[in-house]
């Protein structure tokens, strides 16, 4: 699968517009500019990026709760604007500053996210059958994590959209724990992905630290999808930065997650990496990589400028949200 000079450079883009995006939340909570949960993807863009980016406007994403999708949000066509106004609260963004993390763009495929890990799957399954009575070749791209795995949910849908052939494509984050959980001591298996042979599907291993790897994997089940031979489990390797949410310990069974661990994944850092191969290609030079770098953080600053200027939500509005007119 060969990517033209601007395709490759345009992930190399969103991989930087979704760091800033992230440390722009980040760093607007830690300054008490908004008290929303958070929990940063720092380290894991690369499977959102690559996952979502070539993605058509109408196939179905429903985002992973890691960094709250920003990664698979930007690369599929959302505003960053309306992401962290509506992060802080404020009337304009995408759930009019009630949802936080539940960013949804109908026209886009982006439905939202439910707040229970595990809903993913069977929300996924009927948006899979939905996309396969529409006839116009739409897929559905599922995230989830390594801790979502162990969910019932998970194993029913699967297993249906197997029976179905639905053009459902599930893509796992594993990023080593679920939590403060290591998946060592979660499952009596290294890979999720060995779960597909039960049903019957495709189930790969990639580099989640690896853009172009990514893109190829979900690239090829989303095409398997349209083809009408039904879902495929694309698993990747990957790994979090920062602690499972903001606020709280670093930790792992209540003792700090190794040190020479969380620096050996980032020597593996998905932006170095997609850079330096970039330059080592002559596809991309330091300068060009920096204004890269520029751009996306001045997207994020007017971005948080907008979303600090917006309004709050009116009176009443909860009350609109929760009941049927």
């Amino acid at each position: 699968m060969t990517l033209e000079r601007g395709q490759l450079l345009t992930l190399y883009t969103n991989l930087v517009r979704a760091r800033k995006l992230d440390e722009t939340v980040v760093k607007g909570i830690a300054e008490g500019k908004t008290v929303s949960f958070f929990h940063s993807g720092q380290g894991e863009e690369a499977v959102g990026v690559g996952g979502c980016t070539f993605l058509r406007p109408d196939d179905y994403l429903y985002y992973q709760h890691r960094g709250h999708g920003g990664a698979h949000i930007l690369s599929k066509g959302g505003s960053p604007k309306r992401f962290i106004a509506e992060h802080y609260g404020k009337a304009t963004g995408s759930c009019g500053g009630l949802g936080a993390h539940h960013y949804v763009d109908p026209d886009l495929g982006m439905l939202g996210l439910a707040a229970t890990i595990g809903s993913a799957f069977p929300i996924s399954l009927g948006w899979g059958l939905a996309a396969k009575k529409n006839g116009a070749g739409q897929v559905v791209a599922c995230f989830f994590g390594d801790g979502a795995a162990g969910r019932g949910t998970m194993h029913e849908a699967m297993n249906l959209a197997a029976v179905w052939k639905l053009p459902i494509v599930w893509v796992c984050h594993n990023n080593l724990y679920a939590q403060y959980m290591p998946i060592k001591d979660a499952y009596p298996r290294e890979h999720i992905a060995d779960l597909a042979a039960g049903y019957n599907m495709p189930g790969v291993v990639v580099d989640g630290q690896d853009v172009v790897a990514v893109h190829e994997a979900v690239q090829t089940a989303a095409a398997r999808a349209r083809a009408g031979d039904g879902p495929s489990l694309v698993e990747c390797m990957t790994y979090r930065y920062r602690a499972h949410s903001e606020g709280v310990p670093d930790v792992s069974h209540y003792q700090p997650r190794p040190a020479e661990e969380i620096e050996a994944w980032k020597k593996r850092d998905p932006l170095v990496l997609m850079r330096d191969r970039l330059v080592e290609q002559e596809l991309l030079t330091q300068e060009e990589a920096e204004k890269i770098g520029r751009e996306a953080a001045a997207e994020m600053d007017e971005a948080e400028r907008f979303a600090l200027d917006s309004p709050m939500p009116e009176r009443g509005v909860f009350e609109q949200a929760l009941y049927a007119q």
